[in-house]
């Protein structure tokens, strides 16, 4: 299905080429997971978590269009009873999302590739709201490098694009490097 997107420099969607990779890569990880698309944009990646059988999709993006375009997209693909909209900045919704406690699979994190991404891991660190077996995926782009220090977590894949790729992080733990 066609999704709307939000218009402007502040939002980059995610291509359906690198999309199809990326759900190829974690196909096993999405039937009945709970997935949070920070920095949601029109939401895409979500929705195609949900339309891959995740039991619960929560779309965070401060951009009141972006939200606007999340909420059009939710229901033209008849998604939208298994979803919540946060119209908030990351931060905030972390803190929310943590009070509330709720707990994600996988979080996916796609900000303007000059954010502080750094700082938006660290954050995921003190919300908790990541399950201890779960993953973060950050998409990037492809010639930045990320610090983990002082997180609690580790990258256990990279999976380079042309001009991004995506960062997968899960909690650093001993049992995950055997699983991994």
């Amino acid at each position: 299905m066609t999704l709307v997107t939000p218009s402007g420099p502040h939002t980059r969607p995610t291509t359906d080429r690198i999309k199809e990779t990326l759900f190829n890569i974690i196909q096993g990880e999405v039937p009945e997971c709970r997935f949070l698309d920070l920095f949601a944009g029109s939401g895409g990646v979500g929705i195609e978590a949900l339309s891959r059988g995740a039991a619960f999709a929560v779309f965070v993006d401060s951009d009141s269009q972006a939200v606007r375009c999340v909420k059009a997209n939710l229901a033209h693909t008849r998604l939208d009873r298994n979803a919540e909209v946060l119209a908030m900045d990351a931060g905030r919704a972390l803190h929310k999302l943590a009070a509330a406690g709720k707990k994600f699979d996988i979080i996916f994190v796609d900000p303007p590739y000059d954010s502080d991404y750094e700082s938006i891991l660290q954050a995921i660190s003190r919300s908790g709201v990541l399950d201890p077996g779960g993953t973060i995926i950050a998409e990037m782009d492809s010639k930045r490098e990320l610090s983990l220090e002082g997180t609690g977590f580790r990258i256990f894949r990279e999976k380079d694009y042309k001009n991004n790729k995506h960062v997968f992080i899960c909690v650093e733990r001993e049992e995950q490097d055997e699983a991994r």
